[in-house]
């Protein structure tokens, strides 16, 4: 009978590591992000910014945006009114500042609304494939035909003006975009193998699209939805500003804008400046945070930078 060694008799078990914490696996995510594309870090922060004015808004504007004070009508920037105040005497920047949680309210419900709807109908697209994607196809054609600023005007002009008809409208012109994109990816996804093994294994349509493919659509909804942003605000602030969007007395950057150009021939200059402003950093913000998600989770361009 042999004997077993003594060191491998008492050798003591090795501790399992344990797995990161999921603080510890974001930190990692960001700052490797920052490293890849520091410039859109630099442009996330803007608009991690941007929607933390737009939520506290009612906190940080130091004048009700409704209120009128008629000693300081048309009044150009100064002490109490840091950002000059309208034709009626409300402060512009209580008003750019509440017309952030507006505009920001508008695009990204829009963004969701239309995106998921596009996304969903081209993953049943490109999945099914047949005559429901010939169809769906020719419907999403005639819908990129428009430009996109002119379908949504379209739109909110035939259900009238409100909150609700806004985001309707812009989303509406969202769905092409997020239906042609995803219709790509499904037809990539559906002839791996994982996919014919769930055939093989007998899984209906329906669960092969919810649990093998959906998932792997993430990234690229992601990418629509941040880089989709910047676009929802522009027609949002069109729509404001070609009087067809919400309606006054709520402030939005479109109809602050409308309003300057109401109050004469040449405008104040503050009038004009402090919204186009936020439009702009606003939009670029989002636009250059969006292509940097892009670069991150596509792995084609993961290494490049």
């Amino acid at each position: 009978m042999t004997s077993v060694p003594s060191n491998m008799a008492q050798s003591p078990s090795r501790p399992v590591p344990k797995p990161p914490s999921l603080a510890l696996r974001l930190w990692k995510g960001i700052r490797g992000f920052y490293r890849r594309s520091p410039m859109a870090a630099f442009w996330g922060l803007i608009s991690i910014a941007i929607i933390v004015i737009a939520i506290a808004a009612p906190v940080i504007a130091p004048i009700d945006p409704l209120k009128a004070d008629f000693l300081a009508m048309g009044k150009p920037p100064s002490e109490k009114h840091l950002f000059g105040s309208d034709q009626i005497g409300r402060d512009t920047l209580s008003r750019t500042i509440h017309g952030s949680r507006t505009s920001l309210i508008v695009a990204i419900s829009a963004v969701l609304l239309g995106t998921t709807l596009g996304s969903i109908w081209g993953l049943a697209s490109g999945f099914l494939g047949g005559r429901f994607d010939i169809i769906s196809q020719r419907i999403i054609e005639f819908l990129q035909a428009f430009p996109d600023l002119i379908l949504a005007m379209a739109i909110a002009m035939a259900l009238g003006s409100g909150t609700t008809t806004v985001i309707i409208a812009i989303a509406i012109t969202r769905i092409p975009f997020g239906g042609r994109v995803i219709r790509s990816v499904v037809l990539s996804l559906k002839e791996m193998s994982f996919v014919e093994a769930a055939r093989g294994l007998g899984a209906s349509n329906l669960r092969i699209m919810a649990l093998h493919i959906m998932p792997q659509c993430i990234a690229p909804f992601l990418i629509l939805a941040t880089t989709h942003l910047g676009v929802a605000i522009i027609i949002e602030a069109s729509l404001g500003f070609l009087g067809v969007g919400i309606p006054p007395p709520t402030p939005t950057w479109g109809n602050m804008l409308s309003d300057a150009l109401n109050s004469g021939l040449v405008p104040p200059w503050w009038l004009v400046l402090f919204p186009g402003a936020a439009i702009t950093i606003t939009v670029l913000a989002f636009n250059l945070f969006g292509d940097g998600i892009r670069d991150a989770l596509d792995p084609r361009l993961r290494g490049s930078r």
